[in-house]
C-alpha cells in the first residue's frame, strides 16, 4: 500500500476517533498504520486532560473499530487495532502539542540545521506565532519555525 494511501487512511482514523472520543474529552494524538498483508497494526495514541486510563482505550477500540470494519476504513481485510496513550517522552507533531507542553524537556530534529546543528535537546521555553524557543542543555537559547521540525518528541525527567 502506498505511503499517500496510508497517510489518508491515518487522517480518516483520525477524524474518525476524534469524533468518538470529544465526548469523553479523548483526543487523537496520533495513528500509524504499519505493516503489509496480513500483519498490519493500526495504531491509534489517545489522550485527555488528567490521562488515558485503559476503559479510555477500549472505549475507542471497540466504538472506532466497529467504525472502521462498518465503513470498510482500512481496505484490504485484516489488520491489527491498538490503542495506547502516547506515553511519557510522547511525539510532539502538532503546533498545539509544542504550546501545550511548553516548560517541558524535549528532542528535537529539525529538517535544516540551526546554528549548525539538526538535533537539539532542551526545554520548551516558548510557543509563539508559529515559533518554538528551546532552551539547550548548553544554556543557549534556539528559535525556530515549527515547520522546520522533522521528529519532536517529550524527554521523560527522572
Amino acid at each position: 500500500m502506498a505511503r499517500a494511501e496510508n497517510e489518508a487512511i491515518a487522517t480518516r482514523v483520525a477524524e474518525i476517533t476524534g469524533r468518538v472520543g470529544r465526548p469523553k474529552e479523548i483526543e487523537a494524538v496520533d495513528v500509524e498504520l504499519l505493516g503489509g498483508g496480513h500483519a498490519r497494526v493500526l495504531r491509534i495514541y489517545i489522550d485527555k486532560p488528567g490521562g488515558v486510563t485503559h476503559a479510555d482505550c477500549e472505549y475507542i477500540s471497540q466504538h472506532v473499530g466497529t467504525i472502521l470494519d462498518v465503513e470498510d476504513v482500512i481496505p484490504g481485510g485484516s489488520y491489527t487495532l491498538e490503542v495506547s496513550s502516547p506515553g511519557v517522552e510522547r511525539k510532539l507533531k502538532r503546533p498545539a502539542d509544542f504550546q501545550r507542553f511548553v516548560g517541558k524537556k524535549a528532542r528535537v530534529v529539525l529538517r535544516e540545521p540551526v546554528e549548525n546543528q539538526r538535533h537539539w535537546e532542551g526545554r520548551l521555553a516558548d510557543f509563539a506565532d508559529g515559533w518554538i524557543t528551546l532552551e539547550a542543555e548548553t544554556g543557549k537559547s534556539v528559535q525556530f519555525p515549527v515547520e522546520q521540525v522533522a521528529k519532536a518528541n517529550l524527554k521523560f525527567e527522572w
